[in-house]
């Protein structure tokens, strides 16, 4: 039987038991037990959580952008849902100021994505809400300053 050196063991344990991967890499980390750690795998983690703040913004923008789009275009469904859209409005907002809150730098890729995500969500509104895309503009309704303002919405069509 042969042994099978401590890093394939927890290299192994990445793949099985993710949770105890984690634990254990803290440990190891807490020990100042350098030579034990998966190097590889922690640094993939550590640039994931980059990864997941930036689909984060993304995500939360795009979802901004669908909402106000409803409530600027939808006029048949405004009536009913103009108050829990405006909710939403106000909801994606907020965890996108508290996002860019803890990670500043967040805010130049805000300004990368913000054309993108404005496309991405007039492309889901328009499926979402079956109405003529030619009623949805192709730039953005709003620039990234009034869209995060809390006392900003479109105009009503």
């Amino acid at each position: 039987m042969s042994i099978t050196p401590i890093t394939e063991t927890i290299k192994y344990l990445y793949e099985t038991d993710y949770d105890r991967w984690v634990l254990q890499t803290v440990q190891q980390l807490q020990d100042k037990n350098y030579e034990a750690i998966d190097w590889e795998n922690l640094i993939d983690e550590v640039t994931d959580l980059s990864r997941r703040q930036r689909d984060k913004l993304m995500s939360l923008l795009t979802r901004l952008f669908e909402h106000l789009l409803k409530i600027a275009y939808w006029e048949s469904e405004r009536e009913y849902n103009y108050r829990g859209w405006n909710a939403e409005i106000q909801n994606f907002r907020i965890q996108i100021k508290r996002l860019l809150k803890k990670s500043p730098s967040l805010q130049v890729y805000l300004v990368e994505i913000f054309d993108e995500c404005y496309q991405d969500a007039r492309k889901i509104t328009i499926k979402k809400t079956g109405l003529d895309p030619n009623i949805f503009p192709n730039e953005p309704i709003g620039n990234l300053e009034q869209v995060l303002d809390d006392d900003w919405l479109p105009n009503i069509q």
